[in-house]
């Protein structure tokens, strides 16, 4: 399986935080799984700690390399991904987890998310 995992779940498997669910944890760590990190989680992520709502032990791209080297693949923005972004219902107002939906959609991935408001959505939620 394909699976694109959300910023916070990300977030959450790194630090081993409970919220994690099991299940989720259960997908991260499987070996036949594929996990991609959205461009826009790493986006998100920067601007966040540029306005101190989130603080990082060590510097952003230190983060993101030793995410890469645990075997994350980073899921860059491609064209392809914006046809959906224009017609996607309203379910979801945040602009980052609108494109990780719509990047979810093109690439026929499963999102890793405990936001409720991805079910509204035609994609697989694993949580």
């Amino acid at each position: 399986m394909n699976l694109l995992v959300d910023t916070h779940a990300m977030l959450w498997f790194v630090t081993g935080d409970e919220r994690l669910s099991p299940s989720a944890r259960q997908a991260i760590e499987d070996p036949d799984c594929t996990n991609y990190i959205s461009i826009a989680s790493w986006w998100e992520i920067a601007i966040k700690c540029s306005l101190e709502k989130l603080r990082l032990d060590i510097p952003l791209e230190e983060f993101v390399a030793d995410r890469v080297e645990e075997g994350f693949r980073v899921l860059s923005i491609d064209t392809r991904h914006l046809p959906a972004l224009a017609t996607l219902p309203f379910h979801h107002r945040d602009p980052f987890d609108r494109m990780i939906i719509c990047q979810a959609m093109a690439e026929n991935m499963a999102v890793c998310t405990c936001d409720s408001h991805f079910a509204a959505y035609d994609i697989e939620r694993v949580w």
